[in-house]
Order: C-alpha cells, then sequence, then structure tokens
C-alpha cells in the first residue's frame, strides 16, 4: 500500500489547492488530494526538485 502525505505548503479551507506525494522507491509519486483516483503523475527526485524550483521562481 503506498503512503501518501499532504504537502505543508497545501492552501487549507474549502476548495483549497491540495498536492500529496508519496515514495515510490526511486521515484516520487504526485497527486490531487481532491481527485485521488484520478491518477497521479510519478517524477525522478531530479525532476521534482527542478519542478519545485521553477514554482517557486515563478512565485517570485
Amino acid at each position: 500500500m503506498t503512503l501518501w502525505r499532504k504537502s505543508s505548503h497545501s492552501e487549507s479551507g474549502a476548495g483549497g489547492t491540495c498536492v500529496e506525494l508519496a515514495n515510490l522507491g526511486t521515484s516520487v509519486g504526485v497527486r490531487d488530494s481532491k481527485a485521488p483516483r484520478a491518477g497521479h503523475l510519478t517524477l525522478t527526485r531530479t525532476d521534482l526538485h527542478q519542478l519545485t524550483q521553477t514554482v517557486r521562481g515563478s512565485r517570485r
């Protein structure tokens, strides 16, 4: 069974954007917590790091 964990940076409250992560061994699963059965993205740890750096840079 895969253990999913909500990001500490997800917005709280009704309608908030929530991202969940799961350790999949050599990769990381990323999914929308409001639609967990819709599937997930599987990213390498390097790709996840690059994605988070890109998102952080776009918020500045």
